[in-house]
């Protein structure tokens, strides 16, 4: 095969005997030329006889006109903008490639024989593959949406709201696009799992014990469902800000996976609003015309898990609707972790001459057991072991969006949304009480000196920890001591005690933005320039109260219906709090020259966050908080040779405290980890400063049947006065305070290759963070801990600049394929393996850390016909046994004596044990 030669010289690389050549002046074409086709291909097939004849267009494609919307392509198949199209006229010139093999089945139409459609789904090529020579696989649609143009990876949204979109090649920063049909194709169970398969800089932490509520972990920064996390990535759906109003939390859990239609992650851009100090995540969910048809898919597997699935998709017009609705049900491996989901997304759009406009409803009902962290020597009695419970969350969410676009002219687009979001939680968490008889306490050598005059009998029971050398009288709601006789107790010697915390939050919140994208030329180069304004505000009233029970066996709290009120660190909390946010942002984006994008803008942020105490009796929680500040970012990218650039760029970001935060940053009455309310000291907004540089390119071979997308990036974020989350004295509870400058930084490394049959991918990253202040941490449960020199704690640790944060991995890899053996039968396999991390708690970085891991799935999928797919996939294939997340706790005060009699701690190190080999098989049916 001969060799192309470009502008640039001969780039060339050899890969599979065959040469693979930069992607060259196709990106560069002005707005009207015609761009060659890219094709792409089907596995040949052996002895495959040739097409039959081209049949007459399909009945069932829409009437072709100037406002009337193609049929979605099919989300892997990628095709060139034609000349003079409206795709190529409003969107900067891309390269569309073939980013995966697998795809669905496309509409017939005249350029090929083909069967009824399927809707968008991983399936095999077409049942009739083309023979050799490799031909293209399917006609070229009249031109790809800006839907299918995003889905592909081809280009991305530069700010929440449709509209931004430019290429990813004058993007400068990291960009990885997710398509809907890789968070749907057999391999995971949930689009946290996708994610971190796909894109490099992304690990799951799994602090809640429950793969439906994995956290994410991105370069460091975090975005999860449990408060007491620093969230510190911006989560958008549709344009709509789903991070939670209390704790800026994000409830993976709750979106339909079938009715996502891509997700970007996108690093440092302040477009993007609060939280967006580590990056950003933009969700896209399906409408009628992307996809048309119906699927059914029922899945069964490992752990009782069942689970159906429908979308549905029709056009009608300028009219169309979608409906996805999922049912989940699954009994957990590990005690007392059932989990039960139910998750539903409706779409009604409208379409026609330059008006878009669609109605969103997104309903959630969804109950875990989210067992968290279990000591390491209970685990090793036996892995589905569960310290303390219950642990259940229960999640209702109801959210109804207004989203819509004019094309005023050939470069304005003004787009807008609006919405209504209804949020519920319940959460009851048993944890064990550091509660004992009163004599016992009295006559504990340590509180010698201290004052009993409070203790009215010394049978009743007190708290083991003193408040001003006090010690301290439980009393229920109504003011009465508690003594052994409520809990049908001869003496609280004969119990092992614990508390289960409940915790209720109600929000309810709204809000709308504008949007204006210009595509105007400015002094005759290329521009894009957008403007936009966001207002969001919500109410939400939050309740806790704990209730005194006994620990019994496999460490069961039961509860006794009394509600404790003394000490203040069990006191019922009433808040209501209300946030009003404000954003104001622009953007643009200049062609220097052909090669040379300069992109410069900003946002600024005001947020008012006001507290108010509905007990009587902490006043300090009454509080009215206020933040702002103006965030830049400006970059660059360059086109070193055709296919290659060269990017970079900074910005900056801040996070203002939540609610959840600010009412909980008071030493002196510590909050449990899902956060009670008390009087505290304010917290400074936290402010990120990101630097980024790179590289990425997109090649070919000549014939163009080979695809090599690859980058290479440098990043560094640092956060000054970030806020953290420390244990107190008091078990199960702590505070957040500002730990003054942490460290983000280090490389990814990422690439993709399709050709032919196979298509492949492998990542690495490496993050350092580490903390750059000089601290004391309170961390009583630390083994090689030390007195408290500036906090009011019983044990502290000495926190050093350059010491790591803990739970965050330095080297994250990931490899995969997916290979079609015939037309029909697809294998895949994927690898994940991270490096260790230290435990929370271990800030010092004194104790060893917990172990890395290396995860092995694989999958496969056959097409029994052109309506009927089986499927079914392996989790951790090798059965590994290791932890996603690591903690300690207290050993010296864990009731030994629950396991057995004489069983005591003497490990205080804790972790949430990863799945075990899970096996799933389904089937998906489509018409």
């Amino acid at each position: 095969m001969k060799t192309k030669t470009t502008r640039a010289g001969a780039l060339i690389i050899g890969l599979c005997g065959t040469t693979l050549l930069p992607v060259s002046a196709f990106a560069q074409q002005p707005p009207g030329t015609a761009v060659p086709p890219a094709p792409t291909v089907t596995p040949p097939a052996v002895n495959a006889p040739a097409p039959p004849p081209a049949p007459a267009a399909s009945s069932t494609q829409p009437p072709s006109s100037t406002t009337a919307p193609t049929p979605a392509a099919p989300a892997t198949t990628a095709q060139p903008v034609p000349a003079g199209s409206s795709a190529a006229q409003e969107l900067p010139p891309v390269v569309v490639q073939q980013q995966e093999v697998s795809k669905p089945k496309p509409k017939p139409v005249a350029a090929r024989t083909a069967p009824k459609p399927k809707p968008q789904q991983q399936a095999a090529p077409a049942a009739e593959p083309a023979p050799a020579p490799v031909e293209p696989t399917g006609p070229i649609s009249p031109e790809l949406t800006t839907d299918q143009l995003r889905t592909q990876g081809e280009i991305v949204r530069i700010s929440p709201i449709g509209g931004s979109e430019i290429a990813v090649g004058k993007v400068p920063g990291s960009v990885s696009t997710v398509s809907g049909a890789q968070i749907t194709k057999p391999g995971s169970t949930e689009p946290q799992d996708v994610l971190q398969k796909q894109v490099p800089g992304i690990v799951l932490n799994d602090a809640a014990g429950s793969d439906m509520r994995a956290q994410i972990d991105y370069r460091g920064f975090g975005s999860g469902s449990l408060n007491g996390f620093p969230q510190g990535l911006a989560v958008y759906q549709n344009g709509v800000r789903i991070n939670e109003v209390f704790g800026d939390t994000v409830n993976w859990d709750i979106l339909p996976k079938h009715a996502i239609a891509d997700m970007t992650v996108l690093s440092g851009n302040p477009i993007f609003g609060l939280n967006a100090i580590g990056g950003a995540i933009s969700v896209v969910m399906k409408d009628g015309f992307q996809f048309q048809g119906v699927e059914i898919d029922t899945m069964f597997g490992s752990f009782g898990r069942k689970q159906a699935g429908i979308q549905i998709g029709q056009q009608s017009g300028p009219f169309a609707l979608y409906f996805a609705g999922e049912a989940i049900q699954e009994d957990g491996w590990r005690d007392f972790s059932p989990a039960e989901t139910r998750r539903a997304y409706l779409d009604l759009g409208f379409k026609r001459s330059g008006v878009e406009a669609h109605f969103n409803l997104t309903m959630a009902d969804s109950e875990v057991g989210a067992i968290a962290a279990t000591p390491v020597e209970l685990l090793a009695i036996e892995r589905s072991r569960t310290y303390t419970s219950p642990q259940t969350t229960d999640l209702e969410v109801f959210m109804p969006s207004f989203n819509a676009s004019v094309k005023v002219s050939e470069t304005l687009t003004v787009s807008g949304l609006a919405y209504y979001r209804r949020f519920k939680s319940r959460v009851v968490d048993g944890n064990v009480a550091e509660l004992e008889k009163c004599e016992e306490v009295i006559n504990d050598p340590d509180n010698a000196g201290a004052d009993a005059s409070g203790v009215t009998d010394p049978n009743n029971l007190c708290s083991g920890e003193l408040e001003n050398n006090q010690i301290q009288q439980v009393e229920d709601a109504f003011g009465n001591p508690i003594g052994p006789g409520q809990l049908g107790l001869a003496d609280f010697n004969d119990a092992t005690l614990g508390v289960i915390d409940h915790i209720r939050t109600d929000s309810e919140s709204f809000g709308f933005a504008l949007q204006g994208a210009d595509k105007r030329k400015l002094f005759g180069h290329n521009n894009h320039f957008i403007i936009g304004a966001s207002y969001d505000q919500g109410n939400v009233n939050y309740q806790t109260k704990s209730e005194l029970g006994v620990i019994g066996n496999r460490f069961v709290v039961t509860g006794s219906g009394i509600v404790l009120a003394e000490p203040d660190d069990f006191a019922p909390r009433n808040v209501d709090v209300d946030t009003k946010y404000l954003g104001l942002y622009f953007l643009n984006a200049f062609d220097v020259t052909d090669r040379l994008t300069v992109t410069a803008g900003g946002r600024f942020n005001y947020a008012k966050i006001d507290l108010v105490d509905l007990t009587g009796e902490f006043d300090g929680i009454t509080s009215q908080h206020s933040f702002q500040r103006f965030n830049p970012t400006v970059g660059a990218t360059y086109e070193l040779v055709p296919g290659i650039t060269l990017y970079g760029g900074y910005s900056e970001a801040n996070r203002a405290p939540t609610p959840a935060e600010l009412a909980c940053a008071n030493p002196d009455n510590p909050c449990p980890i899902e956060s009670f309310l008390t009087d505290d000291p304010p917290l400074e907004q936290v402010v990120s400063k990101t630097y980024e540089l790179g590289l990425r390119g997109q090649m070919k071979s000549a014939s163009g049947d080979q695809r090599l997308n690859w980058g290479l990036g440098l990043f560094q974020t640092t956060n000054e006065d970030d806020i953290l989350f420390v244990a107190s004295s008091t078990t199960g509870r702590g505070f957040f305070f500002n730990a003054g400058e942490t460290l983000r930084r280090g490389l990814e490394a990422s690439l993709k290759y399709s050709w032919g049959p196979l298509s492949a991918y492998a990542s690495y990253s490496y993050v350092k963070a580490t903390y750059e202040t000089a601290n004391e941490f309170s961390s009583p449960a630390h083994p090689l801990g030390d007195t408290c020199v500036f906090q009011d704690e019983d044990t502290c640790i000495q926190v050093r600049p350059g010491d790591n944060i803990p739970g965050i991995p330095n080297h994250r890899f990931k490899t995969g394929f997916d290979y079609f053996v015939t037309p029909k039968w697809k294998v895949g396999a994927d690898l994940i393996a991270t490096s260790g991390q230290y435990f929370f708690g271990d800030d010092a970085n004194l104790l060893p850390k917990l172990g890395g891991y290396t995860r092995v799935d694989v999958s496969t999928s056959y097409d029994f016909n052109k309506n009927v797919q089986f499927y079914a996939y392996a989790n951790n294939i090798f059965d590994r046994k290791y932890g996603l997340f690591g903690t300690l706790f207290d050993a010296d005060e864990a009731p030994g004596e629950v396991v057995a009699p004489g069983f005591t701690f003497t490990d205080p190190r804790s972790i949430v044990p990863a799945t075990p080999i899970a096996i799933y098989g389904g089937v998906k049916v489509t018409f």
